[in-house]
């Protein structure tokens, strides 16, 4: 059975991907979305909490390392029954119960994220290639009008993840890169990190258009050494 719209709010407060997650988790909880029933479709659901498409992504893949939904191909997302509840994501709930260990989780990505880019070179279809460059596109206007631009950096990051064709990589990404979410917006208001953040991305995507896996490695590797700088001095 669809949401119906009035039993939602805007989402109002400055973390507008959790606010949108708890609304979700409390619609869930109180059994007005029920196990085995479908979310509506993302466009639909992001105009009847008024969020952006990429918050909405954001919240729901919170729901699904909580074990509250799960994607099923050519179904949508579907919300999990009740028992699958307490089979959350083991690695998550560690992670979620040490945010403060953030130099860890860049030491992890430094180990993880550079092979991911030399694998998304090697396998990047022309679609994902046009799809990098969109979001890049997405990434300038905000930079260029001062808007931090988190959406399309995680989004950017999740690009490649995907391109590099590992699906347990995708998922253990989307529980870290939440985590470091707090963190990556207080790096991104710091003066010159929105161009920063850019031109990485740029140098990352040109090596992966060219198919070039070690340039693809290396620019990952400069573009989280440069991050990790900016986020460990602001500690």
């Amino acid at each position: 059975m669809p949401l119906i719209k009035p039993e939602f709010e805007a989402v109002r407060r400055t973390k507008v991907y959790e606010q949108a997650a708890q609304q979700l988790q409390r619609m869930i909880r109180d059994g007005l979305i029920k196990p085995g029933e479908k979310l509506p479709p993302e466009r639909e659901l992001a105009e009847m909490l008024q969020v952006s498409r990429g918050s909405l992504r954001d919240a729901i893949r919170t729901l699904e390392l909580m074990g509250l939904v799960e994607p099923r191909q050519g179904e949508g997302t579907v919300v999990c029954d009740p028992s699958a509840k307490s089979l959350i994501n083991p690695l998550a709930t560690v992670l979620f119960r040490q945010r403060e260990l953030v130099g860890d989780l860049l030491e992890f990505r430094r180990m993880i994220e550079p092979t991911l880019a030399g694998r998304a070179a090697q396998n990047a279809s022309d679609e994902e290639l046009v799809y990098m460059e969109d979001i890049l596109r997405r990434q300038k206007e905000k930079v260029d009008q001062g808007e931090l631009a988190i959406e399309e950096d995680s989004e950017f990051h999740y690009a490649i993840a995907q391109a590099a064709r590992n699906s347990v990589v995708l998922k253990v990404l989307d529980a870290f890169m939440d985590l470091l979410r707090e963190t990556r917006e207080r790096s991104l208001q710091l003066e010159g990190r929105l161009q920063k953040s850019f031109v990485g991305h740029r140098r990352i995507s040109d090596a992966i258009r060219k198919h070039d896996v070690p340039a693809a490695e290396k620019a990952m590797r400069q573009h989280i050494d440069e991050v990790e700088g900016i986020v460990l001095d602001q500690m």
